[in-house]
């Protein structure tokens, strides 16, 4: 995603440990650009666990899924050039992250 992934951290910290469902409402009121971005990868991630539940016979609870990890990593960086004053140019960079998003199950009885 073109955010900084400064910027995409402050967001992912805020799901890290949570249950899905409370992590989806947290994202649905966070008032950051990235927030939407990372509600879709969420989902998305909920529905490869139905997807696994249902068609490959793998054993998933999903009212039991939580955030395990959420990581966003330096992507390749964008360096563009604006035009300054008097014939000379700016350089800026323009920075991408990658996220990364893992599930899991959380144990039986002792929680």
């Amino acid at each position: 995603m073109r955010v900084s992934p400064q910027k995409a951290r402050l967001v992912l910290d805020l799901i890290k440990g949570r249950g899905v469902e409370e992590a989806l409402n947290t994202l649905a009121f966070t008032k950051k650009r990235v927030a939407a971005t990372v509600e879709k990868l969420l989902r998305s991630a909920l529905e490869n666990a139905n997807y696994l539940s249902a068609e490959k016979d793998i054993d998933v609870d999903v009212d039991k899924l939580y955030v395990k990890s959420a990581i966003a990593n330096d992507g390749p960086r964008m360096k563009r050039i604006r035009p300054a004053p008097m014939g000379r140019a700016f350089c800026y960079v323009r920075r991408i992250s990658h996220i990364e998003l893992v599930l899991a199950e959380r144990g039986g009885g002792s929680e």
